[in-house]
């Protein structure tokens, strides 16, 4: 692995290879040496690696003009991206909103939008969340090795309960249990400004929140003038084989969280929510210098264009998560020992690995990382104990390219033990 001996090793490295160019779900490492890239930037490259019409509107606009801080001259491309999401989300009514440069800043923001509008400071999360590393957004991480070890007391605030799924042992009534808790023993339910929870947990494990306690989540807030926010950093932008993942609930938030594969692999975030929630705050109290980039934001016009296509997202879902059914299916058919289950929903899959006494396969998933590394796929880790497979490849990954994949990590499972 070539790189340079000034970055800190607090960055963990998951693969010990240097890419240097990808092309919708290949890439190309500095030995000259092909994969195929099951992990797309963690979920950043829902449309694939360098897609055509995002590299020309990149190349586009950067010849026009590569930034203008909004909040000192607005320029064209963040208005009209704007306008793009307001009309992409599918809300009862148009959302207003704000751009940010990633997931991370835009959970911080919905902090500060949830505490002006609510006059209230206190946050429900959920146990395997993960809405980033900022320092704000640590405390709401659901775990807390390696993000909040040894950083002492964090904003808050935060109060944790389980996160209900059909991908885990907690049903709806140990989460709604949980929550009444709370509110009888610990915290005033007056004093909470929002929930925050991921329809599809990423770094959890790709599990997919119960809609009947997503339904129970949005009728306790509307009791108790609470907002709901969802992150959809990953889970949007047809992960799930819907636009978002909030349409497989049927419940919508009072404020949304996007970023990742919002701009193609540009730098860009934003919230969006109740035009309410965002007309309330203060003139500059919003805001930032990179936020909203001109590239970034034209980038995401073409994968937002793209997207909009509701029959070709369609066709890509249903061909990926097909593919995905089929090999797990056969692999259960093999009887493979290491399989415990599928998580997750659509196209958001995880693949849950076991040891051999029924644990969690924490070693087996690192065995499978190197061997399927070694034979040209790359692949990522999640879950609690870093024993879920979760499959990233490209919305647009070609069908063969998507079997060749599957086929080595069957391999890689059926060597585990």
């Amino acid at each position: 692995m070539q790189t340079s001996a000034h970055i800190s090793p607090a960055l963990s490295i998951v693969h010990p290879i240097t890419l240097t160019s990808g092309k919708n779900a290949r890439v190309w490492d500095s030995e000259g040496r092909e994969y195929i890239d099951f992990i797309g930037g963690i979920g950043v490259l829902n449309l694939g690696h360098c897609n055509p019409a995002v590299v020309q509107a990149i190349i586009d606009q950067a010849q026009r003009m590569t930034h203008s801080a909004f909040n000192a001259i607005p320029h064209q491309p963040y208005s009209e991206l704007m306008d793009a999401l307001a009309a992409f989300i599918p809300s009862k009514e148009p959302f207003l909103g704000m751009l940010t440069n990633c997931g991370a800043e835009a959970t911080e923001n919905a902090l500060k939008i949830a505490r002006f509008n609510t006059q209230r400071s206190a946050v429900i999360a959920f146990d395997g969340a993960f809405h980033g590393r900022t320092l704000a957004a640590l405390n709401l991480n659901g775990k807390v090795s390696p993000y909040k070890k040894g950083l002492g007391a964090l904003p808050g605030p935060v109060y944790h309960i389980p996160y209900p799924s059909p991908d885990s042992n907690v049903d709806n009534a140990t989460a709604i249990a949980a929550l009444q808790r709370l509110i009888k023993v610990e915290l005033d339910v007056n004093d909470i400004a929002c929930i925050i929870a991921e329809p599809v947990q990423g770094d959890g494990g790709f599990q997919s929140l119960d809609p009947e306690f997503a339904r129970y989540l949005r009728q306790f807030c509307d009791e108790h003038g609470i907002l709901l926010v969802w992150d959809e950093v990953q889970s949007g932008f047809g992960r799930t084989g819907k636009r978002f993942a909030f349409e497989q609930l049927g419940v919508e938030p009072d404020l949304l969280l996007l970023g990742k594969s919002i701009a193609g692999g540009l730098p860009l975030g934003a919230v969006m929510g109740r035009s309410v929630l965002f007309q309330s705050m203060p003139s500059g109290s919003l805001g930032g210098t990179y936020s909203g980039n001109a590239v970034a934001c034209a980038a995401a016009l073409q994968i937002i264009q793209q997207l909009a296509n509701d029959e070709q997202l369609q066709l890509w879902a249903s061909t990926y998560e097909n593919l995905v059914l089929e090999h797990y299916q056969r692999w259960e058919a093999q009887k493979l020992p290491v399989i415990k289950r599928l998580t997750g929903i659509g196209t958001m899959r995880g693949i849950e690995l076991r040891n051999p006494q029924g644990g969690p396969g924490t070693q087996e998933l690192a065995k499978v990382l190197q061997r399927a590394r070694e034979r040209g796929l790359l692949l990522m880790p999640s879950g609690e104990y870093r024993h879920v497979i979760r499959l990233l490849a490209p919305l647009t990954v070609e069908p063969d390219v998507l079997d060749q994949g599957l086929c080595i990590l069957g391999e890689c499972l059926a060597e585990c033990y």
